[in-house]
């Protein structure tokens, strides 16, 4: 069991326990373990109650039920405060502010146990009956409701890649003369699916043999079946056809409608190499993450060669990064000694600004002293480099969260939106133009604010604030948390058009969460980003002219 997964019974335990209105101190020590138990790097599970006791904020009472998660995966008593919840309402408990005190209200006063029992009372306006409900508040959770009910049985793209690398190594250890791969929507990358998809050679009879898959139905074609109740299929064919199977496997519908439309008359059936597919067709190879959309036949089909898609090796730079001045959980020191042995060059401090008071965000003074802390150790780490950075609140109004002879000492400002969430698209877009045209802004972040399978993010119209930063030299944030792969990698071929450059970031709080830049890069491929394209591809000294040259020229 990993540590986020670790502290997330912690989190569900504390809601369940307030829903019912149970011992406070009880409660806040739940909630403060979920925080600091979801951050740690330390394998919690395979730590003795006793050196468990020695963390900060984990008692006798908490070590204890880590470890029987740890040896069990349960504890009794979050059980214990499951089976006095209809699972509904413990279901309500995960909609972003709907919260337990709110979600007890309408327990209580419309006697609703199930999201869709909800739904219907909103539909009929009773929620307003309500204390501390109003007309607005209302359609707010209507609005996340129904993003719960279209979002149900999907997982993450990080959930599942990591659950299939492991299965993978699983099956190739255990039947070497066996071809497996990644297949469908787990090939393409897309930031959120159903289940693993893996292509096999392997006979559907011996599939049963396989540890930990539990086997719901199989044939000739498929199985399908769990893996840690997650969904698995796994497509069979033979090591004559792998390669057609593939191409069928991994290609969207309308990508592939596209395809056999183009192709009417082309058999590629009894192919063991995918690429044989595309060489029959007379078009260029084009990468699985692409294989989303028709548009890409039409430039594959051309002379012209398709580009180089960017790898994660191509990143020169960490960018947009937290330490312990704010609400990350490492050091200045141990963030950016851990960039430079995973080989980065540079590493963008990013803390958040003072109107952040939820994260810590840096008052004036603790800037200039977080700054005098980068001067000391880019001395000691050097050629390896620090960057002066924030993460500077987008105020309500568009203006930037400190003044301007402040900005003017960072190099680089990344300007994002953590406040204030519930606006319109006109609203959400003149506040993100603000800032876009302050002279100090260099980064766009996270542009909608989403959160996926979690919070639809604010609407903006992506083509005005595209274009601004096309206009005011603004580059644009692909944040690579998994959460977010914010911006969509759908709108990047209009970045690109527009000429703005891409930064992959991964909005690190922990060493680990530098990592993430492998789910961004992976997002920016299916939005076609090359090296040229992302800015933190550049060294150092490039990265910061550029962001100089081209706020000069705004």
């Amino acid at each position: 069991m990993t540590n986020p997964e670790i502290a997330r019974h912690f989190r569900e335990l504390g809601k369940l326990m307030e829903l019912h209105g149970d011992n406070p101190f009880k409660i806040r020590s739940y909630t403060n373990a979920y925080n600091k138990l979801r951050k740690d790097e330390r394998d919690l599970a395979g730590m003795s109650e006793e050196d468990l006791q020695k963390l900060e904020g984990v008692g006798k009472a908490i070590a204890g039920k880590i470890h029987e998660l740890a040896t069990t995966g349960k504890m009794e008593t979050l059980e214990k405060w499951r089976t006095q919840t209809p699972e509904g309402i413990r279901e309500m408990l995960n909609i972003s502010g709907f919260g337990p005190k709110k979600v007890k209200a309408v327990w209580d006063g419309l006697g609703v146990t199930t999201v869709g029992q909800l739904l219907y009372a909103i539909n009929e306006n009773r929620l307003v009956e309500l204390k501390g409900f109003g007309l607005k508040t209302q359609e707010s959770l209507k609005q996340k409701l129904e993003f719960l009910q279209r979002s149900r049985g999907r997982f993450l793209y990080r959930t599942l890649a990591i659950a299939a690398d492991a299965l993978l190594e699983q099956l190739r250890n255990r039947y070497p003369d066996e071809q497996f791969a990644p297949t469908g929507a787990l090939r393409r990358g897309c930031p959120t699916l159903a289940r693993i998809e893996l292509l096999t050679t392997l006979a559907p009879a011996l599939v049963a043999e396989i540890p930990g898959l539990v086997v719901k139905n199989n044939d000739e074609t498929a199985t399908h079946g769990e893996v840690d109740e997650l969904s698995v299929t796994l497509y069979h064919c033979t090591p004559e056809t792998f390669g057609s199977k593939q191409f069928r496997r991994t290609g969207s519908p309308e990508f592939l409608a596209a395809f056999v439309a183009r192709f009417p008359d082309l058999d590629f059936s009894g192919l063991a190499d995918e690429r044989e597919v595309f060489a029959r067709a007379q078009v260029q190879w084009i990468a699985p993450e692409q294989r989303e959309q028709d548009w890409i036949l039409d430039a594959a089909a051309t002379p012209t060669p398709l580009p180089d898609l960017i790898t994660a090796a191509d990143i020169r730079g960490v960018v947009h990064s937290h330490t312990t001045y704010s609400d990350g959980i490492h050091t200045l020191r141990e963030m950016a000694e851990a960039a430079r042995a995973r080989g980065y060059e540079y590493l963008l401090v990013t803390d958040h600004s003072q109107a952040a008071f939820y994260a810590n965000g840096l008052k004036p003074d603790r800037v200039r002293e977080q700054w005098a802390e980068i001067d000391t150790l880019n001395r000691e780490l050097a050629p390896f480099r620090i960057l002066k950075g924030t993460e500077c609140d987008i105020l309500s109004d568009g203006s930037l969260d400190y003044d301007d002879d402040l900005l003017a000492g960072f190099e680089v400002v990344i300007a994002s939106v953590h406040s204030n969430l519930n606006m319109d698209e006109e609203r959400a877009t003149e506040r993100l133009l603000g800032a876009i045209r302050h002279p100090a802004t260099n980064i766009l972040g996270h542009p909608t604010g989403r959160l996926l399978l979690s919070r639809e993010g604010y609407p903006i119209d992506h083509r005005r604030i595209i274009d601004a930063c096309a206009e005011h030299g603004v580059a644009i944030e692909l944040n690579a948390n998994p959460y977010r792969l914010d911006l969509d990698w759908q709108w990047l071929p209009y970045a690109r058009e527009r000429g703005v450059l891409i930064s992959v970031n991964p909005d690190a709080h922990s060493t680990g969460g530098i990592d993430d830049i492998r789910w961004g890069v992976i997002a920016a491929r299916k939005g076609g980003l090359t090296v040229a394209e992302c800015l933190n591809a550049l060294p150092a000294d490039q990265f910061l002219d550029f962001l100089r040259d081209h706020k000069t020229k705004s």
